[in-house]
């Protein structure tokens, strides 16, 4: 609001000067895209972000399943990093690695190391993993609310990146229009000063 009736303000003032003028339709358009224009393109590229996540949460349940998984043993240990600080491997946490047998939703038998469901694990367990439709493990698939939270997020980021892009091109603007003002200034100031002090001067 203050913007707007500073341009209307500056509109018929005597003491206006071109720049005045530019320097608030400047400001007034900064404002209409931080009020308009980034929620805008943050809305569309929420909207599309989302579309191509869930559009991918589809495929993914389509193409992985979730099938019944048998304890065979625990796995063996694996070997510490030696470039692994010693502290770090007593407090890190560890899942249980265990090896299982499982038949994919095609029929072939698999057997493989997973982490293990529960702890302590058991032989004779059951739990379910998630593979492919070759019974290959696969990672789970994305849920659809963990879609729609990273696509607001993205259009979150793209709203605040063109509301800063806007405060950052006015501030340039200004700042140019400010070095151009104390330069006409300077000259005016060069140009009126040997005439101080002299009687008549300006008569």
């Amino acid at each position: 609001m203050r913007t707007a009736m500073g341009v209307w303000r500056w509109r018929r003032n005597p003491l206006r000067r071109p720049t005045d003028l530019f320097e608030a339709w400047v400001a007034f358009a900064a404002l209409l895209c931080v009020v308009l224009v980034a929620p805008a393109v943050g809305w569309v590229a929420g909207l599309r972000v989302d579309g191509t996540l869930q559009q991918a949460v589809h495929e993914q349940r389509q193409e992985r399943h979730l099938v019944p998984a048998v304890v065979v043993r625990p796995a063996p240990a694996p070997n510490a990093d030696p470039s692994e600080d010693p502290a770090a491997q007593r407090t890190a946490p560890r899942r249980t690695q265990i090896v299982a047998t499982w038949t994919g939703p095609d029929g072939s038998s698999h057997e493989g190391t997973v982490p293990a469901a529960e702890e302590p694990p058991h032989p004779g367990d059951r739990f379910r993993i998630w593979t492919d439709a070759r019974g290959r493990l696969v990672g789970r698939p994305l849920d659809p609310s963990a879609a729609s939270f990273h696509a607001g997020t993205v259009g979150l980021a793209a709203a605040a990146g063109v509301a800063v892009l806007a405060v950052t091109v006015r501030r340039l603007v200004v700042r140019r229009l400010m070095h151009r003002r104390y330069i006409r200034l300077d000259r005016a100031w060069a140009a009126a000063g040997p005439d101080w002090g002299r009687a008549g001067a300006g008569g």
